[in-house]
């Protein structure tokens, strides 16, 4: 598998120029850069991410997860997160692939697998170690980048395997549970969907339980063990994280927290400097120009 791992980093390298570098392939990006950035907070998409030199931390709530070579990150769900690539070089850069994931190509398999089924809480998001079969159709997906006229034929079928071997994996059950629009992660989905579109308006949690179509104590329960975190906490990851976009715009800062939906400024400083461990007039001078400031590939 070494072997294999070597050939998909060159292949990676020779493509990638930056973070989020787009490819002919629909979904697919590639990703290098050659130096540690901070713990800066985003929200993550549903994705795959591959980790080919190097290494990423991401944080979640209480949680800690640090993926390097050989191993990938799966987000099942929109995530409000922190990320950092902890180790990269000029020497040995940080380079990655991810796959944004598609629910309806998720579904689609379904019929064809036997992934593992639970009513326990479970989490949208995990970390794995890669698999022989999953480097290989990695490789021959990475390959097309060299023969970009089979791109149309054979990227979906290979997008379909990796699919398939992640079904294959730990991460079966998280991936069945978003597939399936009756599943409790899906359910969570729905509200993370309403708080991302609302972030700016008071929430009510109740509305959301039901939602949700659970109880008050399993809504929280599910919500938690799926995100790192409780419903306020993400919404407020969420306003904190669209003032930091509007201050990078060149917003002044109390217009940016009032568009966020806060209504004290003295407060919006304190939570954006908790959260981004700067004011955030000095946050945004700071990040203005810099490539990797919402990055989280």
């Amino acid at each position: 598998m070494e072997a294999q791992l070597d050939e998909l980093l060159a292949l990676v390298s020779r493509h990638a120029v930056d973070l989020g570098t787009p490819t002919p392939m629909p979904r697919i990006t590639l990703n290098t850069w050659s130096e540690p950035t901070d713990l800066r907070p985003g929200l993550f998409e549903p994705m795959l991410c591959l980790v080919l030199q190097g290494a990423k931390e991401v944080v979640l709530g209480e949680r800690s997860l640090r993926y390097d070579r050989a191993s990938y990150f799966v987000a099942s769900i929109e995530l409000a997160a922190s990320g950092r690539i902890s180790e990269a070089s000029r020497e040995k850069p940080y380079v990655s692939v991810a796959m944004a994931l598609n629910r309806d190509a998720l579904a689609a398999l379904l019929p064809e697998v036997d992934a593992a089924r639970s009513e326990a809480g479970v989490a949208g998001f995990g970390v794995s170690p890669i698999t022989p079969e999953l480097v290989d159709a990695w490789l021959r997906m990475m390959r097309l980048l060299e023969r970009p006229q089979d791109i149309p034929i054979l990227a979906p079928m290979l997008e379909r395997e990796i699919l398939y071997r992640l079904f294959q994996g730990p991460q079966a059950e998280t991936l069945r549970q978003i597939a399936c629009a009756d599943s409790r992660l899906s359910q969570v989905r729905r509200v993370i969907v309403e708080i991302r579109d609302q972030y700016d308006r008071p929430l009510r949690i109740e509305a959301l339980a039901d939602l949700a179509g659970m109880s008050l104590a399993s809504f929280h329960r599910h919500f938690r063990a799926a995100t790192g975190m409780s419903p306020l906490q993400f919404q407020k990851s969420l306003r904190l994280q669209q003032a930091r976009r509007l201050l990078i715009a060149d917003h002044d800062a109390s217009r940016a927290g009032y568009a966020v939906g806060y209504e004290s400024a003295s407060q919006f400083s304190r939570e954006y400097a908790r959260l981004f461990g700067v004011p955030p007039a000095r946050d945004a001078q700071r990040l203005r120009g810099d490539p990797t400031a919402l990055a989280n590939a």
